[in-house]
């Protein structure tokens, strides 16, 4: 195995001493394309709010000082990202106004119509059925609701050695919105923007907002949050 699949792998599933380091490489390369994503998300204080791949744990930090009234929620599949977002909330996970997961996406382990607000930053690449999972965000998305997605563009991505196919799907415009239409989102609903975040790296932010009922007013939320942790697999529907 070369050393480009290996950080491919890494990037995909980070375990280890790699894995650690991934993730304070994480936390210097999507610091430009969370902020992004997340002013993109217009976080309200009692939004309920998950993100799918949290890494190291910047953006929960950051969309948790937003819904300071609401509840955020974070999924990642490694064990080593679990710990390091833990140890960065561990005041909001104390306070139950975070919980995080170590689970997979395909499943996600919400109720209908249970989240306001969605943010996925540099993980679609690794979804080997992104309409499928992108239909599981539908579900989980509360009318009126918003999601945010971050990828950079594949055609910076197919010079990145790391990138390969075994361990990377690569999105321009057009497929990441075939993607999300694919998944049942309306296309008016749909905006794919081009972003640079970095010198020389063009990014892909693409949000989506799934309609309100003509008859559904602005939502309350009475913000009572109940239970908190950081969650391995097992306990993920529990």
């Amino acid at each position: 195995m070369s050393i480009w699949h290996t950080i491919g792998r890494q990037l995909q599933n980070p375990s280890g001493f790699t894995g650690r380091f991934i993730g304070r490489v994480m936390s210097v390369a999507n610091a430009k394309p969370n902020q992004l994503a997340i002013n993109a998300l217009r976080i309200d204080p009692c939004d309920t709010v998950l993100e799918l791949g949290f890494g190291p744990g910047h953006a929960i930090d950051a969309m948790a000082s937003q819904a300071f009234a609401g509840m955020v929620y974070g999924i990642d599949q490694s064990p080593v990202m679990l710990g390091q977002a833990c140890r960065r909330n561990r005041r909001a996970i104390r306070e139950g106004r975070v919980i995080l997961y170590e689970a997979g996406f395909e499943h996600l382990p919400f109720p209908d119509c249970a989240i306001d607000k969605l943010l996925a930053v540099n993980v679609i690449y690794f979804w080997k059925d992104a309409p499928a999972l992108l239909g599981e965000i539908r579900r989980v998305l509360r009318p009126g609701g918003r999601v945010s997605i971050y990828a950079t563009d594949a055609t910076t991505m197919r010079h990145w050695k790391f990138a390969g196919p075994e361990t990377h799907r690569l999105y321009g415009a057009a497929e990441l919105s075939a993607a999300l239409q694919q998944a049942g989102f309306e296309k008016d609903r749909i905006l794919v923007r081009n972003v640079h975040v970095h010198r020389r790296v063009p990014g892909l932010l693409a949000t989506v907002t799934r309609p309100a009922p003509r008859w559904e007013s602005d939502h309350s939320s009475s913000c009572e949050n109940t239970g908190s942790g950081c969650r391995p697999a097992r306990d993920a529907h529990g």
